[in-house]
């Protein structure tokens, strides 16, 4: 029997998938998400609780929920809340508690992505670096050691939001979890073992009961109940749809910039082709849940920015950095979500036709049986503007642009027609480090072999060896020259991420890899001295790599080393190697307030390699955002009170010239109102006399012209 389009669509809005029979009951059917049997369109947008400070959280939801915003999206970052097995930190900037309550307090949705594997641009993809050392371990895997720590910690976090009562089940504001994280990119390289991964990944969160859905991003054979999503620029376009009838389609990364790495330009996406893509997947591919990533970015503190990546994350969201409004970005936005929720009943009570109006224009029209009616009508050509006909009326659509019909006649909204006026951040300059009496400076000092304990008689792969307690590890050896001095040449290979070379203390060298290409070769001219000539080389991480299949087993650091003089080629990769994990100054924690006094700092001098700066400042007066301009500084690490503020790379210019960061935020919850300490570490040799320390604002909206 052949079933009409209303009858199957009847039926299909009646296989919902219940999940829960306490609290708020959380279900979806094929059409939507729904709480207590009322279909909901969300909007989403993620909010990463570690990448801001606890002070900033009530400001940063209530605007998004002012942006039209229904359910704020975080990751769970496993590597922050258990840093050593079993023992567990949920303070400060890590209170996951604190800020699901936020978000409830405020009346809005969240959703859980525990992972455990985020990537997000974190270090080492949210993985704790102990995992690394777990015997017989491979990531992301039909692996019984991995699975056993995944699950440990998973259970750890669920029960930890059921003690709380923070599940909607519990009249909390979880309303959806994610499990893993687009495991589909790295599915067939672990073969046969990739899909039991998969099923027992399923099966382990649905059986930790916590009343609400789960769901997997980029799993399109995502095991029921659990919903397949989207991760992308344009999943209007690419997404295949649910993989059950009776699954939802939900989008839970739409990118609204791009994440930044050292040496790259910021790549933009404009207010207009995110609204576009958006109003597609909701017409073509019947999308109720849109997630922006990220609505508010943050910033990368401390080292915990994966390998290459900018302290800066996601500046260019509708919520900057420092938690600024973004226009025209974040009002276009507002707009769209207006738009569509003066029709989401509509919209949510039927499944779409599509009519076409042209070679490249279509209406996709919701038309209910109580009469009501919402249409968005769609121009795909990216070169013109066209008019069509629409119901016995005319409609002009500019190119590459949906406009949006609440009652099939008036249009509400188009996506390429920008009514919000844009602003500028900017910032000014308020205290400058311009004397040099304001500065103290303090040597880090250079190993020697002979003064380590750590010793090997080949080379040691630079992350196993140093455990990701500092980006930072020294290979030491000497060599015996037999003749008076002469020239030689020092050659190096690294498997990445930055090398600085010495001999007999001086500098003779320094060179890094660059994102997705860390190998590099290091050569130079270098004089060795009659007698024992020691070789100090400093390997240096800009955090761990994020994504890929069998993570475990990466390697960074120094890879073979050759002294090439006239007679003969010395591999002194065959002498012992002593190692040193981490900086004199980072043992003595000489950022910090108390252990800063306890250093003996000097006067400051002409710029040398691996030089700790210090200077104290007052706070600015007010309650904008602070930011300290390093513009003139090479690469290192800041810190403020003690706390870092990330790892600084200046001097990594882009193939324009110019720095991919030079601003970085000093959160006001840092500071306290006088003697501000203010340390750096400085690998090459910038000039800390032009530091400033400025404050931000936004111009008032104005038109573009």
């Amino acid at each position: 029997m052949k079933m009409s389009l209303s009858v199957a669509v009847a039926l299909l809005m009646v296989m919902v998938v219940v999940v829960s029979t306490g609290g708020a009951n959380v279900s979806y059917d094929g059409r939507s998400l729904m709480i207590d049997g009322e279909r909901k369109m969300l909007f989403s947008g993620s909010i990463h609780y570690p990448r801001s400070t606890p002070d900033m959280w009530p400001s940063l939801i209530s605007k998004a929920k002012e942006g039209g915003i229904d359910v704020i999206e975080t990751y769970v970052f496993w590597n922050l809340h258990e840093p050593q097995p079993g023992q567990y930190d949920f303070s400060g900037r890590r209170d996951i508690v604190a800020f699901m309550k936020q978000i409830q307090a405020q009346g809005l949705y969240a959703c859980l992505r525990i992972g455990p594997y985020i990537e997000g641009e974190w270090n080492y993809g949210g993985f704790p670096f102990w995992l690394h050392d777990v015997p017989g371990v491979v990531f992301r895997s039909n692996n019984e050691p991995f699975k056993f720590y995944m699950q440990n910690f998973i259970t750890k976090i669920v029960n930890l939001m059921k003690s709380e009562g923070l599940y909607a089940s519990q009249g909390g504001p979880i309303i959806l979890s994610q499990i893993e994280n687009e495991y589909q990119n790295v599915e067939k390289a672990f073969g046969e073992d990739g899909p039991p991964y998969v099923s027992w990944v399923a099966e382990m969160a649905v059986g930790l009961q916590t009343g609400v859905p789960w769901c997997m991003c980029k799993q399109d054979d995502a095991p029921d109940p659990v919903i397949n999503a989207c991760n992308g620029l344009r999943c209007g376009e690419t997404f295949t749809g649910p993989n059950s009838p009776n699954k939802p389609s939900i989008w839970t990364e739409n990118w609204t910039s791009f994440y930044q790495v050292y040496g790259q330009n910021a790549t933009l996406r404009s207010a207009e082709d995110m609204a576009y893509h958006v109003a597609l997947f909701i017409a073509r591919k019947n999308g109720t849940f849109i997630n922006y990533y990220m609505y508010h970015g943050g910033t990368n503190f401390g080292r915990t920015a994966a390998e290459y990546m900018i302290t800066s994350y996601y500046d260019q969201a509708p919520l900057d950095e420092y938690g600024l409004i973004r226009q025209p970005k974040w009002g276009h936005l507002k707009e769209l979500h207006e738009a569509v929720k003066l029709c989401s009943e509509t919209i949510l009570s039927v499944f779409p036709y599509m009519q076409s109006l042209g070679e490249q224009q279509e209406a996709y029209v919701f038309s209910g049986d109580s009469g009501a009616c919402a249409a968005f009508l769609v121009n795909i050509d990216n070169t013109k503007s066209v008019v069509v006909q629409f119901q016995n009326s005319s409609y002009e659509l500019p190119r590459k642009s949906i406009s949006i019909l609440p009652d099939c006649k008036t249009v509400a909204f188009n996506t390429a027609k920008v009514s919000t006026q844009f602003n500028t951040r900017i910032t000014i300059p308020t205290i400058k480090f311009d004397a040099a009496e304001k500065w103290e400076q303090y040597e880090e000092v250079i190993p020697q072999f002979d003064a380590t304990t750590l010793r090997s008689d080949v080379l040691l792969e630079h992350m196993n060896t140093t455990k990701d307690v500092s980006d930072y590890l020294w290979y030491t050896s000497s060599i015996q020259q037999d003749s008076m001095e002469q020239q030689s040449t020092l050659s190096v290979k690294s498997l990445g991420h930055v090398l600085h070379a010495f001999v007999n203390g001086e500098h003779v060298g320094s060179l890094h890899g660059r994102f997705r290409n860390t190998a590099f070769a290091l050569e130079g001219a270098v004089s060795l001295n009659k007698g024992t000539n020691n070789i100090s080389l400093l390997s240096a991480t800009v955090g761990l790599p994020d994504s890929g299949s069998f993570l475990e087993r990466r390697a960074l650091g120094v890879e073979s080393v050759i002294i090439q003089d006239s007679k003969e080629a010395k591999n002194i990769t065959n002498l012992s190697w002593g190692y040193q994990v981490g900086l004199l100054g980072e043992k003595l924690q000489i950022y910090s307030l108390e252990e800063s006094k306890r250093v003996t700092w000097s006067s400051l001098s002409s710029s040398q390699p691996l030089t700790w700066y210090k200077s104290v400042f007052d706070a600015p007066q007010g309650d904008g955002p602070v930011t300290l301009n390093l513009g003139s500084m090479g690469k290192g690490e800041a810190w403020v009170n003690g706390q870092s503020i990330g790892r600084y790379w200046v001097s990594f210019r882009t193939l324009a010239g110019i720095p991919s960061q030079t601003w970085y935020n000093v959160p006001r919850s840092f500071l306290q109102p006088g003697d501000n300490l203010l340390v750096l570490f400085e690998e090459e040799t910038g000039n800390p006399l032009d530091i400033t320390v400025d404050t931000i604002s936004v111009t008032k909206p104005s038109l573009r012209k």
